[in-house]
């Protein structure tokens, strides 16, 4: 398309010099005008196909890192929430209302062996027969919101940044070979996180399928459909202790 434009840009340059040759000294300025306007209008149209998707991506790069930061955060609370009470949790009210009162315990474990008395009384030896057992110590409980998360954040974890929208949260179980696994998906449409920018542009997004880009039609942590807590987005918006 943008070789096209050029060379319709080219054509009426050329229009215009053969008309101030050629043509009419009354009417050769008007029309070698209007030429030049269409020529101004092609030239934007070639400088906006090449800078914006440049404009589009930077965008979407900085929109993308504010709504993968949220549900960074809402990861950590549902894997939180699954080991103090277990399983996961579908309703952000109550996920807050978790963490704002939920604790980490603080275990030791060790290793220890003792005589097993009557057992070796049993067999007749005096000693010989010990048992070896892993003894789990609690040594403190530690708040679950200040171990995750930095102030308050957490309560507004459920908004996508930029928008007046809430991301979609579901949880419950899925029966994989017999076994049941509990499950969370928090999402959001490309559509809300990218709006107001070139809609072929997100039509075009939504269809991504690659590695290094963020695959699908939705910004995604978790999954109703099979046993994952990964996010769909590439290792580039992890930082070292993410990865």
């Amino acid at each position: 398309m943008i070789l096209a434009i050029i060379i319709g840009i080219l054509l009426i340059v050329g229009l215009v010099l053969l008309l101030q040759k050629f043509a009419s000294p009354k009417i050769a300025p008007i029309v070698s005008i209007l030429l030049f306007l269409v020529a101004i209008f092609l030239g934007y149209k070639v400088y906006n196909s090449i800078m914006g998707p440049v404009e589009f991506n930077k965008a979407k790069e900085e929109r993308y890192k504010k709504v993968i930061a949220k549900l960074k955060d809402i990861k950590a609370a549902e894997l939180a929430y699954q080991e103090v009470v277990g399983g996961f949790n579908g309703d952000f009210d109550s996920l807050v209302q978790f963490l704002d009162t939920a604790q980490f315990a603080i275990t030791q474990r060790r290793d220890t062996v003792y005589d097993d008395v009557e057992k070796n009384k049993a067999y007749g030896i005096d000693e010989g027969y010990y048992i070896e057992e892993v003894l789990i110590d609690t040594l403190r409980f530690t708040s679950v919101k200040d171990s995750l998360y930095a102030g308050d954040r957490y309560k507004t974890m459920m908004n996508v940044p930029g928008t007046d929208t809430k991301f979609d949260l579901d949880a419950g179980t899925l029966d994989k070979d017999g076994t049941k696994y509990a499950v969370f998906e928090a999402k959001v449409s490309k559509d809300v996180v990218l709006q107001g920018l070139n809609k072929d542009l997100i039509t075009q997004e939504k269809m991504v399928q690659s590695v290094d880009g963020v695959n699908g039609e939705y910004l995604k942590v978790g999954s109703m459909n099979e046993v994952n807590t990964s996010g769909n987005w590439p290792k580039l918006y992890d930082t070292a202790k993410d990865q």
